[in-house]
């Protein structure tokens, strides 16, 4: 049974840091593509960032340079350090784990709100 547990979401003032944590069950961690998304009320979701199984890092263009994402094979978990928060950084944020073009499961979603 896979399980994708998000943690760290919370409110935060504008230009604060939140460190979310998705820890993962039931997959080979250090073979899935790892990734984080947001949904706004009224909006469609949208990536956030992303992480390969090699590494390799793919960034949302209205979070770059603000938020980092980092995998922790050993612990089964993938991180999203995000600062310098703004008010429109506010939503849901779900974890992803995917391999290849087949399988894709989420996380049930973490509330990060930002206050101006």
């Amino acid at each position: 049974q896979v399980q994708l547990v998000e943690s760290g979401g919370g409110l935060v003032q504008a230009g604060g840091s939140l460190r979310l944590s998705c820890a993962a069950s039931g997959i080979i961690f250090s073979s899935y593509d790892m990734g984080w998304y947001r949904q706004a009320p009224g909006k469609q979701r949208e990536l956030v960032a992303a992480i390969t199984s090699r590494g390799s890092q793919n960034y949302g263009d209205s979070v770059k340079g603000r938020f980092t994402i980092s995998r922790d094979n050993a612990k089964n978990t993938v991180y999203l350090q995000m600062n310098s928060l703004k008010p429109e950084d506010t939503a849901v944020y779900y974890c992803n784990a995917k391999w290849g073009t087949v399988i894709n499961y989420w996380g049930q979603g973490t509330q990060v709100t930002v206050s101006s």
